[in-house]
């Protein structure tokens, strides 16, 4: 008898990152993807955020395999806190397998990391996986072909039809043909430029402008860009081979991927012409172009530092020019900003995508997207991978090729598509999902209550009550002292801490003896009247942190 095909977003929908995706039959599961998110500007001290995945953890005895699609963050961030709570293989092509081993290596895990090429099946259970090359902005991509009992199932993972792809590699669009041919019953699609008309420029176009630029330039060449982009990182290589200029890496990731990918052949980087930092200052300007982090404006990237002038080996002068090879991320405008500001103000030209063609985005626009619905012609889609508008906007582009409304379904994350034996699709419950706030390298997350706790922190201070009292009898012996941060100046608001001293006495005079003795309760009476003083009085919300000591 058949069973039930489950398809459950943990992450990934409503929002850019987080993606993973569950694919269950009955009692066996496996997972596409598991990334993470950088964190949103209310996001006090959060280094970044992954997906709950406590619903793979409960059912971890099902889960056969984890399937990545390519090599970014946002597919494969979480991957060390995961494999920490299960133990399965990974499967991954030959770059996005070698980015991940020297992930698990920092975060000390070991798992099997199985390499995989593009048309290669392999079978987890009733599984059947095919590997299908997608063009994306970094090298090895992948879509899947998930043959399942009741039914073919695409995942294009990341992509975008890119022509002239900067290693030749083409989308395997025959592929994905013979799938739309053989008939596919359910396709889940990247939804990211679904907003944005026409066609995505190529990958080469950011080449013809790197020369414009290099033409005119003569003093150094500072590139920013992800760590990940190889084919940028190749072309901004390529364009200084071909000016004559020396290239410097600079930062530990950028450097430990082009390393990688320059052992497995996907960056080609003529003798000599990489130099260590420290032989920077022997070459004259027009000889340099130094290829760094920090495009987002990251606060200890190689380019922060650069910006402020806290660099050891790089200083800002007049006729540098910088590159900021990026799209600007949704949150982070104002931090690039800061850094756009800060190198000019140091005598840099900054050239960035709101004033150049220095990035092209690695994903598919409108026309692309509505080429492949037809080439495919799936029976039901899901858009994924996009906030909440780029879904409904894919979901219209699904409707004007013929796919009927009533087929099409936009999920929320922890939302369960269940397919049954007769092959009807339908909505069907949810599971437990969610945000992970991760401080720190180990697995530990920050609680909302934390995070509400620094933003009231930033925005009204704090104030501390120390006391101490006698434990035998509960008499204070010596306080209440007053210290405050972030909420008035101590040395100017002498009447207002004296006040708050006064309330804090006012409200202990009141307990009896015998309830003094009870320091949570103490501390919870001077929180309480001290908030409700404070809120009152001076329209303010402080964090207030009794402190009683017993001697």
């Amino acid at each position: 008898m058949a069973g039930i095909l489950s398809v459950i977003p943990l992450g990934g929908l409503e929002e850019i990152g987080l993606n993973m995706t569950v694919f269950q039959y009955d009692s066996q599961m496996i997972i596409v993807d598991a990334g993470l998110m950088f964190p949103e500007e209310d996001m006090l001290g959060v280094d970044f955020v992954i997906p709950d995945f406590s619903y793979v953890t409960e059912n971890k005895d099902k889960l056969l395999g984890i399937i990545i699609t390519h090599g970014h963050e946002d597919h494969t961030g979480a991957l060390p806190f995961l494999l920490r709570e299960v133990q399965v293989p990974v499967y991954a092509t030959p770059l996005t397998a070698g980015l991940i081993k020297e992930k698990l290596r920092e975060g000390g895990v070991k798992t099997d990391i199985i390499t995989v090429r593009p048309r290669q099946k392999i079978q987890l259970g009733v599984f059947d996986i095919e590997f299908i090359r997608v063009t994306h902005s970094i090298v090895d991509g992948v879509g899947l072909g998930i043959n399942t009992p009741l039914g073919r199932i695409i995942h294009t993972g990341d992509f975008k039809l890119d022509p002239t792809p900067v290693d030749g590699e083409l989308m395997d669009l025959h592929k994905f043909t013979e799938y739309g041919e053989k008939g596919t019953l359910l396709m889940l699609s990247d939804s990211t430029n679904a907003e944005k008309g026409g066609f995505t420029f190529s990958e080469k176009e950011v080449r013809r402008v790197f020369e414009d630029i290099f033409a005119k330039t003569k003093g150094r060449i500072i590139i920013a860009t992800f760590a990940s982009n190889i084919h940028r990182i190749q072309q901004a290589i390529d364009v200084a081979v071909m000016f004559g200029r020396k290239v410097f890496l600079c930062g530990k990731s950028i450097v430990s991927n082009a390393q990688i990918a320059l052992e497995l052949g996907y960056l080609k980087i003529p003798e000599k012409t990489w130099l260590r930092i420290d032989e920077l200052n022997r070459l004259s300007d027009d000889k340099v172009v130094i290829i760094t982090t920090g495009s987002q404006g990251e606060p200890m990237s190689v380019l922060s530092k650069i910006a402020t002038d806290e660099h050891k080996h790089i200083k800002i002068k007049k006729g540098d020019t910088v590159i900021l090879s990026a799209k600007m991320i949704p949150g982070n405008e104002r931090s690039i900003g800061r850094i756009i500001n800060h190198l000019s103000k140091r005598g840099a030209e900054v050239i960035y995508e709101k004033v150049s063609e220095v990035h092209v985005s690695g994903h598919a626009s409108k026309e692309e997207l509505k080429l492949l619905l037809n080439l495919i012609k799936p029976r039901y889609f899901m858009p994924v991978h996009g906030e909440f508008r780029h879904l409904m906007y894919h979901a219209k582009l699904a409707e004007k090729v013929g796919i009927p409304e009533e087929n099409i379904f936009i999920l929320e994350n922890g939302e369960v598509l269940e397919i049954d034996e007769s092959a009807t699709a339908r909505k069907n419950g949810r599971v437990n999902s969610g945000r992970i706030f991760i401080d720190g390298k180990l697995m530990g997350d920050v609680e909302s209550m934390v995070l509400r706790d620094r933003m009231r922190l930033a925005h009204d201070g704090i104030v501390i009550v120390l006391l101490a009292i006698e434990k035998a009898t509960g008499r204070v012996i010596t306080g209440p002292e007053i210290i405050s941060r972030g909420f008035i100046f101590e040395d100017s608001s002498y009447d207002v801490i004296n006040n708050v001293r006064e309330v804090v006495i006012n409200s202990i005079g009141s307990m009896e003896h015998d309830l003094l003795a009870d320091t949570a309760l103490l501390q919870t009476r001077i929180r309480d009247t001290l908030k409700k003083y404070l809120r009152d009085k001076m329209g303010r919300r402080p964090l207030i942190m009794p402190v009683v000591m017993e001697i």
